[in-house]
Parts: C-alpha cells; sequence; structure tokens
C-alpha cells in the first residue's frame, strides 16, 4: 500500500516522469497548437519549461525539504518559462510550491493536502496571469483539476490522483465546444493536452502504471503543411505578427499593471507573472503577441532592467518549421517499411518490393526512423506490424517528416495484415489512394497466431498450463490445446467461422510438420473454395500465423 504523507522524492520523480511524458508527446501537442497563434509549438515549449524544472530539482541537496524542492521547481519554470503555455505551466508549479510552503515541512502532510491546495492556489495564480483568460483552454483544465482533487480529497492517493487525470480527460474532450477556433479545427487545446500528459505523469508515479491514452489527432496531416496555409486566418484566434518575451527587474507592483494594460493595447496574449523567491526584489516574466515587438519590450524597459528578450515572428517560425533547406531532394519517390522477424519473412516481403527491416531481437524507435531516412524516398509507408508501441510509432512519424518527405504509418499488428496490404500496393497510383488502398486491406484481413504458453493462466478458452498451445485472434486467446495440430485446425476453424477466401499460413521455425499437414488436409476436405498459402517466414515469438481475407 502507498503511504498517505508525501516526501519530496515524490516531486523529484514527478518532474521526471513529466519531462518524459512531454518528450513522448511534443509532435502530438504541436500538432494541435491552434490558439492563440497557430504556431505548433505549446508542445516545445511545455517541455523546455518542464525540463527547466526538473534540471532545478537536481540542482536541490538530497536532503532538501518538500517546500525547498517545490520552490526550485517553481522557480526553474518562471525563470525558463517559454511561451503562454510555458508561463501558465510555471504558474502551477508555483501554487504547488506555495501549497507545501502553507502547509510545512512535517511528516503529517498528506498528498491530499498538497495537491488540494497545490492545484487551487496553481489555478488562481495561472488565471490571474492572464489578461484574457478563455475556457477550453489550458485554464479550465488546472480548475477542474483542482475541482477534482477537491472533491477526492478523503480517498488514496491513487484513487484521488486517478479521479483528477479522468476528470481533466474529459474537460480536454470538451475544450472544442468551448472555444470555437478549436471546434474550427477540429482539435481539443494544445496546453490542455499538455497538462493532462503532467497529470498522467503523477498517476505513473503514484500507481506505477500508465494511462494509455488515446491519439489527440491534430491538424499537422502531412510534411508539405502546417495545416494552415500562409493567408488562412484563425477564427479567434490572434492577428499578431511577433511574441516577444523578457524578464523585467525593479519594478513596482503598481506599475506591473501599468504595463499590462499597456501591453494589452499593443496586442494580446499577454501573461504577466512574478517570482518573489529570490529575495532581491520580484522579478516578473512577461509575455506578450504584438505587431509591435520594439514597443513591447520599451514598455518594459521604461519601468524595470530587461534580460533574456525574446522575439520570435510567427510567419518566419511557420516557414522554417515547413522547410528545412538543408535537406537535399530525395532519390526516390515512394519506399514502403515493413518491420519483420525470421529469414523466410525478410526475403518473402523483399520480393514483395518492400524495405525489410528485422526485429528479430527488438526494435527501438531510432532504428525504424533511421531506416525511414535511409530509403531516401518523397513518400513512405510504414507497417511496424506489432514490433512498436502506437507512441513510439508517432514520435518516430514527427521526427522523420520533412518537407521533403512525408510519412504514413499503416496499423498493421501482424506480418499477415502487412502481406494482405502489400498486395494491393500500386506504386503508380496516386500515393493517397494506393496508401488508402493498403489500409483498406490491411483492415479487413482478420489475423490470428499459435503461442506456447510459458506460465499457467486463466484465457476465454478456459485454464492453459506451461507447455500447453494457445491459440490468439488478436490479441485474446481463443484456444487452448495440448498440441499444435489440434490447436492449428481449431484456430482455422473459428477464423473461418465468419467466412474467407484466401488462408495465409506464416510457420515460423518451432512449428511441428504435422501441424501444417493437418491444416492442408482440413483446407482440402472442409473448405474445398477457400485458397490456402504457406509461407515458411522462420520467425520464432509465434508458432504460425494465420490471415484470412
Amino acid at each position: 500500500m502507498i503511504a498517505r504523507t508525501v516526501n519530496p522524492q515524490l516531486l523529484r520523480d514527478w518532474a521526471r516522469t513529466s519531462v518524459e511524458q512531454l518528450e513522448s508527446l511534443r509532435g502530438e501537442i504541436n500538432d494541435l497548437n491552434v490558439f492563440p497563434i497557430p504556431d505548433s509549438d505549446t508542445g516545445s515549449n511545455m517541455l523546455f519549461t518542464m525540463r527547466a524544472a526538473a534540471e532545478a530539482v537536481e540542482r536541490t541537496p538530497p536532503d532538501a525539504s518538500l517546500p525547498e524542492v517545490a520552490r526550485a521547481m517553481a522557480d526553474g519554470a518562471v525563470a525558463q518559462a517559454r511561451g503562454n503555455s510555458g508561463i501558465i505551466l510555471s504558474q502551477v508549479l508555483v501554487g504547488l510550491a506555495d501549497g507545501a510552503e502553507i502547509l510545512g515541512d512535517t511528516d503529517a502532510l498528506t498528498f491530499a493536502e498538497l495537491s488540494t491546495l497545490g492545484l487551487r492556489l496553481g489555478s488562481l495564480a495561472a488565471t490571474r496571469a492572464v489578461s484574457e483568460p478563455r475556457e477550453g483552454t489550458v485554464l479550465t483544465l488546472v480548475r477542474v483539476a483542482a475541482e477534482a482533487a477537491a472533491a477526492h480529497e478523503n480517498e488514496s492517493p491513487a484513487d484521488q490522483v486517478r479521479a483528477v487525470a479522468d476528470d481533466c480527460a474529459e474537460a480536454l474532450e470538451r475544450t472544442p465546444e468551448q472555444l470555437s477556433v478549436l471546434a474550427n479545427a477540429g482539435v481539443v487545446d494544445a496546453g490542455g493536452r499538455g497538462f493532462l500528459a503532467i497529470v498522467d505523469a503523477m498517476v505513473k508515479v503514484i500507481t506505477g502504471v500508465s494511462h494509455r491514452r488515446r491519439r489527440y489527432r491534430g491538424i499537422l496531416t502531412d510534411s508539405t503543411t502546417l495545416g494552415h496555409g500562409p493567408d488562412d486566418s484563425c477564427v479567434d484566434g490572434s492577428d499578431q505578427d511577433f511574441e516577444v518575451m523578457y524578464l523585467l527587474d525593479g519594478a513596482a507592483g503598481e506599475q506591473i499593471a501599468e504595463l499590462r494594460a499597456r501591453l494589452d493595447d499593443l496586442g494580446d496574449a499577454v501573461v504577466i507573472v512574478g517570482d518573489s523567491s529570490s529575495g532581491e526584489g520580484e522579478r516578473f516574466s512577461v509575455h506578450v503577441h504584438t505587431c509591435e515587438p520594439g514597443a513591447a519590450v520599451e514598455a518594459g524597459a521604461g519601468i524595470g532592467q530587461l534580460s533574456d528578450i525574446r522575439i520570435s515572428c510567427f510567419a518566419l517560425d511557420a516557414i522554417r518549421a515547413q522547410a528545412d533547406s538543408a535537406e537535399p531532394p530525395p532519390r526516390h519517390k515512394r519506399a514502403v517499411v515493413v518491420v519483420v522477424s525470421g529469414d523466410g519473412a525478410a526475403e518473402l516481403f523483399g520480393e514483395a518490393g518492400a524495405v525489410v527491416l528485422r526485429a528479430d531481437d527488438g526494435l527501438s524507435a531510432h532504428e525504424l526512423g533511421q531506416a525511414i531516412r535511409d530509403t531516401d524516398s518523397g513518400h513512405v509507408v510504414v507497417m511496424a506490424n506489432g514490433a512498436l508501441t502506437s507512441q513510439d510509432l508517432v514520435t518516430v512519424a514527427t521526427e522523420v517528416r520533412s518537407n521533403q518527405r512525408s510519412v504514413l504509418m499503416l496499423p498493421t499488428s501482424s506480418m499477415t495484415q502487412c502481406l494482405a496490404a502489400l498486395a494491393v500496393h500500386d506504386p503508380s497510383e496516386v500515393p493517397d489512394v494506393d496508401a488508402y488502398a493498403m489500409a483498406e486491406a490491411a483492415a479487413g484481413a482478420r489475423w490470428g497466431s499459435l503461442q506456447s504458453a510459458t506460465t499457467r493462466m486463466m484465457t476465454l478458452a478456459g485454464m492453459s498450463d506451461v507447455g500447453d498451445v494457445l491459440g490468439l485472434i488478436g490479441d485474446d486467446v481463443l484456444v487452448v490445446a495440448p498440441d499444435q495440430t489440434s490447436a492449428c485446425t481449431a484456430l482455422v476453424d473459428l477464423m473461418l467461422s465468419t467466412g474467407g477466401e484466401l488462408v495465409t499460413v506464416l510457420a515460423g521455425v518451432d512449428v511441428d510438420e504435422a501441424a501444417l499437414e493437418a491444416v492442408g488436409e482440413q483446407m482440402r476436405r472442409s473448405y474445398p473454395g477457400i485458397e490456402l498459402a504457406v509461407y515458411r517466414t522462420g520467425q520464432r515469438a509465434d508458432l504460425i500465423q494465420v490471415g484470412v481475407e
């Protein structure tokens, strides 16, 4: 059982896990970014800010108290916050630090007390920092998180944090209903998605289990566009051309109100937050979108000392994001990359015209990304066949796409689905039409497999013992048999119960010859009108793979 009390190590682990979560989701979050500017940097800004917080925590001594660790996180985030979303995130961390200091460093401090007070203070701080708070943004999710934490304060840490995450996920789904620019683009709020990732990081730290979220699809659907043309406008968004950020020291509180009013006149997305933890007077982090960057800087210079001034042009950033001038044009128009196991499979798919990547001993996202680049092709279709998680595939696609290369990941879970897709592949067809036909063929191919049971377990087909042969359709065990022959024929019967015209069997290195002969006899006797194709692919994980089309 996890203790209800909280210690500094919890925050250290959370900071590190949050960085990992944002790193893996950075591309997805960037793709969602349409408000207040469609500049596709929300994921990068939140990652940069959270990484600064985590690095600040690493610099604290091992015996630092909970308030000290929490304040280090907040200070690191405020000092290095990037973008509107980064500043808001920093204020959530400031709220948690304030809550830790108010509650004090005691052995009796509970996670529920810290999360409830900290999130409430963080929500207030983040909302106060924004000149024009809007519903349907990350501010909404932070408020929902605070309300959920209070509602479940008497529950265990695991139950409370899961409830907060679930409520935040529901609130994220509702953001398009609250903000028209999101509805028009067909996306959820990018900052809200980033905040949910951070809440999920706490769920992982406390429960040890990662929450698998659906893919929140963004507007960046291919490599030739950022989802917006150069003349497109974003309804309810910003008409400003520049993002201006700087740190301001030496300004009085009443002057900050005047600065906020001045920046509101010059642009929008005004965020000003203060940090007085250094003991040397309050330092403010200032953010604004404007068409007059010089005037925005002068407004701050007139009341204090400026540092870390950053000015970026949205149009220039978009151009840079769309085209990498250092990347030469590809030599080939199109390629199909498939991930396989077994010598026979490599030969089979190679003869079908695919670029083969072996995964007999596992596969990393880096290796798949390099294989895509090595094709030197303008349009690459990838079928990983279950070798990597969907999250890894999204990360790879985001990293290898460029102005010169589009990448499409087909959701194939087995080599039999991949073979069905390759059967309809037509290099002479328009890429989108060809990819659609391949995806349709893969989706229409039912697939199953035989595996040897290595542990005793309960399945949908009953209890299995070590040494039994398991027949799976997809990921579900629906056949348990004492030998390969009976398991194989039972699996084929089950898969053909809903019809089919072609059965494809991919034989692994450990399959019995008698099992393959039994399937051949079964097809001749019971299914004379259905074609059978057997390939000796040599994979080790599955005794056989079966596909039905």
